[in-house]
């Protein structure tokens, strides 16, 4: 993690930029990948009083940078006060990563269920025989056609020129012919 501590018309001495790493050394604690932190001291005057701004501007990965200000008369009140709002929000953060987790297809189905389809398929396992496709190259309507009245089946499975997946069937007449 890249840190930067600046002063802007403020002289940063060596014992705030101590106090000030402190504090951001806090922020490892959530363990997101926080590539860089920015404080940022400046001072103003408004209203003939002088106005002490601190400012965090944290780059987290895959996520907007967060950006706090905290307006003061006191710096070292400025900072304890930005560090908790970043804490807060890094932490509700945390939450949110820690709280997503993808959740696996076979941990949805339950295991008795798996059991009683297994069942199933045993009992009819001398009924089905699975059979792979004799062509996977697209073909014509037309021709699917002219081969199911040849072979004399009830259906074509087959892949159109728009490669959909198709079934040409017979219907219960015998003579008309359906399509899926």
């Amino acid at each position: 993690m890249n840190t930067s501590i600046v002063g802007r018309h403020v002289t940063v001495t060596e014992e705030l930029k101590i106090h000030i790493q402190n504090t951001i050394d806090a922020f490892n604690k959530y363990h997101l990948d926080i590539i860089s932190v920015n404080a940022i001291i400046s001072q103003e005057q408004k209203h003939g009083k002088n106005v002490i701004t601190f400012e965090y501007v944290l780059n987290i990965a895959n996520q907007d940078a967060i950006v706090v200000k905290q307006k003061d008369k006191d710096l070292h009140a400025a900072i304890d006060i930005a560090t908790d709002r970043v804490c807060k929000i890094l932490r509700r953060h945390s939450d949110k990563v820690k709280a997503h987790k993808a959740t696996k297809l076979t941990e949805i189905v339950i295991e008795e269920e798996i059991d009683k389809i297994a069942k199933e398929l045993e009992l009819l396992e001398d009924e089905i025989v699975p059979v792979k496709l004799k062509s996977y190259k697209p073909m014509v309507i037309e021709d699917a056609l002219n081969e199911l009245k040849a072979d004399g089946g009830v259906f074509k499975v087959f892949y159109d020129l728009d490669d959909n997946f198709r079934v040409l069937y017979k219907m219960a007449d015998g003579k008309h012919f359906g399509l899926y």
